[in-house]
């Protein structure tokens, strides 16, 4: 298993969910989350080869939440698709507004200004400079986002994948109901699956291993972590083949 040898230097997939974008009541839109996301992708803009953006659509809906007696999965999971949609189309103005270029695009056909996915115009995208929002998931159901992360990180020649959540990393245990868990600075894929490590689910965790595809874990809500990623600051948590002390 070897480093993701395809890569662009320096270019980035970034994922973060829709509820983080949520406003009051855990739903719709933050003014304040969205300005945030857009000046912390404003900064990390300046010192990257590209950046593509993955967003859920959890401030909508989430598939999981579906009553099975009401709603079919693959339903549900069609929902939550064109939830990330929606996102797609509010990050864009969000960042055109912060003074970025940006455009979005979805996986499947919808119209309504968004043109569907393309990985070889999806990479001019990204070569002319723009932040490319990327909607609709993989277009089918029973796939997570953070699996379209790596997928598509993959496809544009990302080089890491920043999973921007609301933790500072990953830890031994989950820091919000154990004070006492340790967060790792660098660790490997084969670390993290021994030991039971909450990196992302089974799928996207493959796609990363098998293709050599770095994941960096970091807290969105902290100013200038993504700058900081981006720029190859230990931040967060690394997760790759090498991996670090704890191995």
């Amino acid at each position: 298993m070897e480093e993701n040898g395809n890569a662009t230097p320096n270019r980035f997939l970034v994922k973060f969910s829709g509820e983080y974008l949520a406003g009051k009541g855990g739903s719709g839109f933050s003014t304040e989350r969205l300005a945030h996301v857009s000046e912390e992708l404003k900064q990390a803009k300046a010192h990257a080869n590209g950046i593509a953006v993955v967003v859920g659509g959890g401030n909508f809906f989430r598939g999981g939440r579906a009553l099975p007696a009401l709603i079919d999965r693959v339903t549900g999971d069609q929902i939550g698709m064109l939830a990330t949609a929606m996102n797609a189309l509010a990050l864009r103005d969000a960042f055109r507004g912060a003074g970025l270029q940006a455009e979005s695009v979805c996986a499947f056909p919808v119209g309504g200004g968004l043109d569907q996915y393309d990985p070889d115009s999806a990479r001019q995208v990204l070569d002319q400079g723009s932040v490319l929002i990327l909607g609709g998931g993989t277009g089918n159901a029973f796939f997570t986002t953070d699996t379209t992360a790596c997928l598509r990180a993959l496809e544009l020649g990302a080089q890491t994948v920043i999973k921007a959540t609301r933790v500072d990393g990953v830890f031994s245990d989950d820091p919000e109901k154990n004070h006492e868990a340790v967060r790792y600075d660098h660790i490997s894929y084969d670390f993290a699956l021994s030991n039971g490590l909450q990196v992302m689910d089974a799928t996207a965790f493959t796609l990363c291993r098998e293709n050599g595809l770095s994941v960096r874990v970091i807290d969105l809500g902290v100013k200038g972590n993504l700058q900081s990623a981006v720029k190859g600051e230990s931040v967060g948590t690394l997760v790759d083949v090498s991996g670090g002390t704890h191995d």
